[in-house]
């Protein structure tokens, strides 16, 4: 009532925790998926001595692994009707697969593997 009569807008509901912590975990999660691939095709050619048509391979290899795999989530979650599971699996899937870089030594599958959880949850 007060608003009325001061003639301010009325007041509008609060964001949900829920929300808030989605939009923190997901800029963390962007910012370290940046700054991991920022810095991933230079350890890729000077740590593990990759050829540069390697890297672009393994980076040709993710882009189409992800235009393919954008559509199942999409379709399991409307047939699910429930966000959180799919959620906790992508964010997690990309937390895990962080400390597999230092550990991949050269072996082709750990880096690309690690470079897909990472990139596309």
């Amino acid at each position: 009532m007060t608003d009325i009569l001061l003639n301010r807008p009325p007041r509008r509901d609060r964001i949900p925790r829920v929300v808030w912590t989605l939009g923190f975990v997901s800029l963390f999660m962007d910012l370290s998926s940046e700054i991991v691939h920022g810095l991933l095709p230079v350890f890729l050619t000077m740590t593990l001595g990759v050829s540069v048509a390697f890297v672009g391979l393994i980076d040709g290899i993710d882009e189409s692994t992800a235009a393919i795999a954008e559509v199942c989530p999409g379709y399991i979650s409307d047939r699910l009707a429930q966000r959180k599971p799919l959620i906790l699996l992508g964010y997690g899937l990309a937390a895990l697969s962080k400390p597999m870089f230092p550990l991949a030594g050269a072996a082709f599958a750990t880096i690309a593997g690690a470079i897909m959880l990472t990139r596309h949850r």
